[in-house]
């Protein structure tokens, strides 16, 4: 097993404390490979995850989206006609799966769709303005940016004392 030693990252970067968890469950996580899937990069900022789910319908799958984790399962009850079916060779797998995926900060579904065995669910990663990188503007002791801020502060100070 291959030990990684974050102590680097974490000198210099704050708030990945979650990081060395996150990809600890990943390499736990059932790597059967089934269903099989893509990921792919359909725009800037846009994804889709793409699972072969052959044999299932709308109702045996389901979707989930909690907090930054994707869950994609499927629940199906074996049919009593299938039971009485005898195979020669079975090879379109229709057993029961979990399958989940870690989402980046930002990144939601936008849509899922079931088509010619395929399923299709579509992510964007929506950034708010708050969270955009923005120039902060360096004033000196004299400039009239810092005399504005603290005209607004008095200003607020002066209509406080009035309402009360």
């Amino acid at each position: 097993m291959t030990t990684f030693d974050f102590t680097p990252l974490f000198r210099s970067a704050v708030g990945f404390d979650h990081l060395a968890s996150m990809l600890e469950n990943a390499q736990r996580q059932d790597n059967s490979g089934y269903p099989p899937y893509n990921i792919e990069l359909t725009g800037e900022d846009h994804y889709r995850i793409t699972l072969a789910v052959a044999g299932f319908t709308e109702d045996d799958l389901e979707i989930e989206s909690h907090e930054s984790t994707l869950t994609i399962s499927s629940r199906k009850a074996p049919v009593e006609e299938e039971k009485k079916q005898r195979y020669l060779h079975r090879g379109i797998a229709t057993r029961s799966f979990e399958r989940k995926f870690q989402l980046a900060d930002y990144v939601r579904v936008s849509g899922a769709r079931l088509e010619h065995g395929l399923l299709h669910i579509d992510l964007v990663r929506e950034v708010p303005e708050a969270a955009k990188p923005r120039k902060i503007a360096i004033g000196s002791a004299g400039s009239s940016a810092q005399k504005s801020v603290i005209e607004g502060e008095k200003s607020k100070a002066i209509e406080n004392k009035a309402a009360a």
